[in-house]
């Protein structure tokens, strides 16, 4: 090596620093590329975005590639190190040389290259992976080796090293993922993408229509009280049942029913004629099943029972609708039908109010593990039914009853945390 200039011994050091950032950058690269957008690319036919996928299926092979090299580079740059210094400065210099090399690689050949790849990972990763597809083609002989005895040594330490965690994500880490995409999804799109994957934690008891709320049609009664019914109600389809709700007879369709109103033919026999036959599903089914359920059976309005077959309340697929997308409603600027808005941030609420659907409504944060309604959440706390005037606090919210009858709380006044307290 005496007979090589010493400028040609730093053109190859130079050579060697640039080839250890190349394997350094393209490590950090091709380890931190996001899985799911390479996944993307190469479905949709970019070469080199299917050989990064095709070397990242063996993890282990192009690790070891790229270790082989960058060792190579490195000890060979530092042999070249000690010949330059032997040569420039003799024995006293060698050690000098030994700290610059390090300096120098620590700077140029780790930390920024690899900063570099972190920030930009396709930008590195995907011409990285046109050198090192026929590279490890070329080296395979070399790679198997080094892995098979760098497994064999992890398996001796009772290390798997045939078992991948693999790129899946759980339920919870999806919701993070899509809850953080910031401006790449539209905040309306992310709420709604949130809300189906929180359909599972979430059961038809927490939507339901209440036994007590049900709005249905008994052939007991008066047939002008009925007819009256069925002109003024709001709804499509009503509940039939005879002299009470558990002897329900199915469900109609007003549009079933409407020639005959118009014509003045309609009568209890021919209205029972048009009703179909109730569809019933379990309490504590989680919506998401529910959803399909709806869609299998091709019926829009369901009858929750409990174990014993009675019936607990009824759940519409607009309900589970209103829970991915919000609440329906012609009026944007409507406000939730169990409240009054009294300003300063207080507000008159009905017990029966669903605390699913305030919270929805009027983005408040009340507690939903447990009782469904305003009235249970008040008798959880208190233990009792509470008198009017009493006042109590729930996570912050300053409530005050003013009417309770022997068995419910009929209104409550509610402050929100940033209002002042109810008078």
């Amino acid at each position: 090596m005496n007979e090589v200039p010493l400028g040609a011994l730093f053109g190859v050091l130079a050579i060697l620093i640039v080839l250890s950032a190349f394997f350094s950058s393209s490590e950090t690269a091709l380890m931190s590329i996001n899985r799911y957008r390479l996944r993307h690319r190469a479905q949709e036919g970019y070469r080199a975005a299917q050989l990064v996928e095709r070397l990242l299926r063996r993890p282990d092979r192009l690790i070891g590639l790229i270790l082989i090299g960058n060792n190579f580079v490195n000890i060979f740059a530092s042999s070249l190190v000690t010949i330059i210094a032997l040569r420039v400065g003799g024995q006293g210099a060698v050690a000098a040389g030994a700290g610059i090399l390090t300096l120098v690689i620590l700077i140029f050949a780790e930390v920024a290259p690899k900063t570099l790849a972190a920030l930009n990972p396709e930008k590195l990763a995907f011409p990285a992976a046109f050198i090192y597809t026929p590279l490890l083609k070329i080296s395979y002989p070399l790679v198997w080796s080094v892995n098979l005895m760098a497994n064999a040594l992890l398996r001796l330490l009772g290390v798997e090293t045939k078992r991948s965690s693999g790129t899946a994500l759980s339920g919870e880490e999806l919701r993070t993922v899509v809850a953080e995409a910031g401006a790449l999804i539209p905040g309306r799109h992310r709420d709604m993408m949130v809300s189906i994957l929180d359909l599972g934690k979430v059961t038809v008891d927490d939507i339901m229509v209440p036994r007590n709320e049900i709005i249905g049609i008994d052939l007991e009664d008066d047939w002008d009280h009925v007819l009256e019914q069925l002109e003024d109600t709001q709804h499509t389809r009503l509940v039939v049942f005879r002299g009470e709700l558990d002897n329900t007879i199915g469900i109609l369709h007003l549009r079933n029913i409407l020639k005959l109103m118009v014509d003045g033919d309609l009568d209890s026999a021919s209205l029972e004629s048009r009703v179909r036959d109730a569809y019933y599903v379990p309490e504590g089914t989680p919506l998401q099943r529910q959803l399909f359920n709806f869609q299998g059976a091709r019926r829009r309005v369901a009858l929750v029972v409990d174990e014993y077959g009675d019936i607990q309340g009824l759940v519409t697929m607009d309900d589970i609708l209103e829970e991915i997308v919000g609440e329906f409603t012609s009026d944007p600027s409507a406000v939730y039908r169990d409240v009054q808005n009294e300003g300063d941030g207080r507000y008159v609420v009905q017990g029966s109010a669903n605390v699913r659907e305030l919270n929805r409504t009027m983005n408040w944060t009340l507690p939903v593990k447990g009782p469904k309604t305003l009235n249970g959440l008040i008798l959880e706390k208190t233990g009792a039914i509470p008198d009017a005037g009493v006042r109590l606090e729930i996570d912050g919210y300053d409530m005050e009853i003013l009417q309770a009858s022997g068995n419910a709380i009929k209104s409550v006044r509610v402050a929100t945390p940033a209002s002042p307290s109810g008078s």
